[in-house]
């Protein structure tokens, strides 16, 4: 019986380091989902780890990339609703109600979690699982729009980095307005709306941006916020005027001229 006793004794010594390091990583997780969300994801790591109740030691042992990693893994399941998102406006009977519905979803996800509005703006190339999301994402939303257009409710020289400059801007928007004038957004949202649907005649709009261009963008604040790949500095240029050499950083799947997938 004492030898039965001890055996428990053991194996409960044995489950505690594991059930600490579970509660650990939970803090840590929680604590950051909370803290993007309120402010986005240039918090700090150490202010993560105040938050969650552990030291930066132990932030690194369950993070060991750092912060890319704890942002790709605090807000992967806001992405996924981004993707579920745009399964539910593909659904909607009528193309240009679901891509309303879409572009104000969105836009109201954005405002109720500034980590996620961050995340829409970056590339984050380690972290297969929020690229594939993306990917995902990105076809299901140029079918969206590729059904507004036949219906013939959206206008024909709309492309997909148009929707990506609106979530930029709105992003910013957010981030002066969210608190004192959170109505800001949805007015942003409802001009847009407006200007990009065919109800009247419009003037044509200047080219807008390439797939590449908009990946170099993203990318640029990926590293200017510490989640992307260090910078190559040429001799003699600014460190922050320089770019990653072409091949490393993921780039964003062109299927057509004009066309972001």
């Amino acid at each position: 019986m004492e030898e039965l006793e001890d055996a428990i004794v053991v194996r409960a010594r044995a489950r505690r380091p594991r059930s600490d390091a579970a509660r650990n990583r939970a803090a840590l997780l929680a604590a950051a989902e909370e803290l993007y969300a309120d402010q986005g994801i240039d918090v700090s790591l150490e202010e993560i780890a105040r938050s969650a109740g552990v030291g930066i030691a132990t932030l690194y042992r369950h993070f060991p990339r750092g912060k890319e990693q704890l942002v790709c893994e605090a807000l992967v399941g806001q992405v996924t609703r981004y993707v579920d998102a745009a399964r539910r406006a593909l659904a909607a009977s009528d193309p240009w109600k679901g891509f309303v519905s879409f572009v104000e979803e969105i836009c109201a996800m954005q405002e109720g979690d500034l980590g996620f509005s961050d995340v829409l703006a970056t590339v984050l190339p380690a972290d297969e699982r929020v690229e594939e999301l993306r990917r995902e994402a990105n076809d299901l939303v140029i079918e969206l729009i590729d059904r507004a257009k036949a219906a013939g409710k959206l206008r024909a020289d709309f492309v997909g980095e148009d929707l990506l400059l609106l979530l930029i801007a709105n992003a910013a928007v957010l981030n002066v307005t969210r608190r004192d004038a959170p109505s800001s957004s949805r007015r942003l949202a409802a001009f847009f709306l407006d200007a990009v649907s065919m109800r009247r005649s419009r003037a044509p709009l200047p080219d807008p941006p390439s797939s590449e261009q908009m990946l170099r963008a993203m990318t640029r604040l990926a590293t200017a916020r510490g989640c992307g790949p260090e910078p190559v500095v040429a001799r003699g240029e600014p460190a922050e005027a320089v770019m990653p050499r072409d091949g490393e950083v993921r780039r964003l799947a062109v299927d057509r001229p004009g066309g972001m997938r």
